[in-house]
C-alpha cells in the first residue's frame, strides 16, 4: 500500500483566486462591499435562493450577529445541540444568554425535537439548529414547536450550503440562517461567513450591525447623504480580498460539489457489507433531503474501537479524526449553560465518530485505498 499521506481536507483551489486578488490589490478598494462582496454575494443568493444574504468575517459573526438581531440578552434561554462546535453556544453566550443543552438523534448527528421539547421553559427565546454533515435536521418537528411555543430558529448552517430539506434550501427555514467559509468548508475564503435573512426589517438592520452601528450601507447606495451612528454594531465586514477569493470558490460551486459527492458516493457504495458484519453505523441521508457531502462519517459500536480504527488508519497514512466534544461536558458549558436531561446520545456520538478523508480532489486510487484500510479492520 502506497506510503503517501491521505490528509482528513485539502481546500480547494479555484482558478480565479489569484487573478481576482490582483484586481483588488491594483484597485484602490481592498476594504469591504466593493465589486467581488456584490458579486460573491449575488452567487450565494442565487445558490440559497434567499432574498437577502450579507458577507460577513465568519459564521461565528454571522451567528453573533443573529443574537444582536433577535435581542438576546440575559433573561433569555437559548436551546443549542450539546454535539456542535463551540461557536454555536459561545455566539449566544456572549449576548449574556443561558445556553440549554439538548440532544441529538443518533442516526443523523442533528439536534432531537423531542429533546428541544423538553428543554423549553417561558424564557427560551431561540433554537439554534445544526444540519450536521450537510444533511438537514428534522425541521417539520422544530418549525411545529416554534409555531406553538413562540420561539425563533437561527440555523446554523456551517455545513449546508447548497444543501436542502424538502426542496427549501438549508439556511432560509428558520428565522435567521449562518454560513461558513472557513478553509475546512466546501467553498472557502481562508476565513468568512454570511448571514441569510428573509425578513426585510431584519436586513435593515442586520446592514447596520455589520457596519459598525452606521448606515453606511445606506450611504454607499445614495439613499442617504452622509452615514452616521444608528445603533449597536460591531466591525463584521469582510475585506474585498477575502470577498474576491471567495467569489472565485463560488463561481466553481457545481464542480466543488460534483467532487465531493464522487468521494461521498464511493464510500457510501464500498462499505455497507463491511459495517453489517462489524457492527457499523454509515452515514444516511433520509429521502426528503439533499446533502452537501461536507462530511462522510461512519460510528463504531464503542469508543475503544472506533480509537483503535483511528490509529490503524493512521498508521496506513490515512488521517482520519473524530470531532467534536459535547458543549454541555465542557468547563465553558458548565459555567454558561445548563442540561435539563443528560445527552447521553450526543456523548454516544461524539465518542464513537470516525470523519473519513473528503475533499474534491480526493482521486478514485485513493478513495479505493482509504476503503481498502477500512474493510481490512475488524471492530
Amino acid at each position: 500500500m502506497s506510503s503517501d499521506r491521505i490528509i482528513f481536507s485539502r481546500p480547494f483551489r479555484a482558478r480565479q483566486e489569484l487573478a481576482n486578488l490582483e484586481a483588488v490589490l491594483n484597485s484602490d478598494h481592498s476594504h469591504g462591499d466593493g465589486a467581488f462582496t456584490a458579486s460573491a454575494t449575488a452567487k450565494i443568493k442565487a445558490i440559497t435562493e434567499a432574498p437577502h444574504a450579507l458577507l460577513t468575517t465568519s459564521c461565528t459573526s454571522a451567528l453573533e450577529m443573529a443574537g444582536l438581531l433577535l435581542e438576546l440578552g440575559p433573561d433569555d434561554e437559548v436551546i443549542v445541540p450539546s454535539f456542535a462546535f463551540t461557536s454555536t453556544a459561545t455566539s449566544m453566550a456572549l449576548r449574556g444568554v443561558t445556553c440549554v443543552f439538548a440532544d441529538i438523534d443518533l442516526s443523523t448527528g442533528n439536534l432531537d425535537p423531542a429533546s428541544v421539547a423538553a428543554a423549553l421553559t417561558p424564557r427560551t427565546k431561540a433554537v439554534v439548529v445544526i444540519h450536521y454533515g450537510g444533511v438537514a435536521a428534522d425541521m417539520a418537528e422544530l418549525l411545529a414547536l416554534a409555531d406553538t411555543h413562540g420561539f425563533a430558529i437561527i440555523e446554523d448552517n456551517a455545513h449546508g450550503l447548497g444543501g436542502r430539506w424538502r426542496g427549501q434550501s438549508l439556511g432560509t427555514i428558520g428565522t435567521l440562517g449562518t454560513l461558513s467559509f472557513h478553509d475546512t468548508k466546501n467553498v472557502h475564503c481562508g476565513e468568512g461567513g454570511a448571514l441569510l435573512l428573509t425578513d426585510e426589517i431584519l436586513m435593515a438592520r442586520a446592514e447596520i450591525i455589520r457596519e459598525k452601528g452606521t448606515d453606511r450601507a445606506r450611504f454607499l447606495r445614495g439613499a442617504v447623504d452622509k452615514y452616521s451612528w444608528q445603533d449597536i454594531g460591531s466591525s463584521y465586514l469582510p475585506s474585498e480580498l477575502n470577498a474576491a477569493v471567495l467569489d472565485a470558490q463560488l463561481a466553481e460551486f457545481d464542480a466543488i460539489q460534483a467532487g465531493r459527492h464522487r468521494v461521498w458516493d464511493g464510500y457510501a457504495s464500498a462499505l455497507p457489507d463491511w459495517a453489517a458484519r462489524n457492527d457499523v453505523s454509515l452515514m444516511t441521508v433520509p429521502d426528503d433531503r439533499e446533502h452537501t457531502a461536507h462530511l462522510y462519517y461512519l460510528r463504531t459500536p464503542t469508543e475503544a474501537r472506533r480509537d483503535d480504527l483511528i490509529s490503524h488508519l493512521g498508521s496506513l497514512g490515512i488521517s482520519a479524526p473524530f470531532h467534536y466534544v459535547p458543549l454541555d461536558s465542557s468547563p465553558a458549558g458548565f459555567k454558561l449553560g445548563r442540561t435539563p436531561n443528560p445527552c447521553v446520545r450526543s456523548a454516544e456520538f461524539s465518542g464513537t465518530v470516525v470523519r473519513l478523508p473528503l475533499w474534491p480532489d480526493l482521486s478514485d486510487a485513493q478513495v479505493a485505498r482509504v476503503v481498502e484500510a477500512v474493510t481490512a479492520f475488524t471492530v
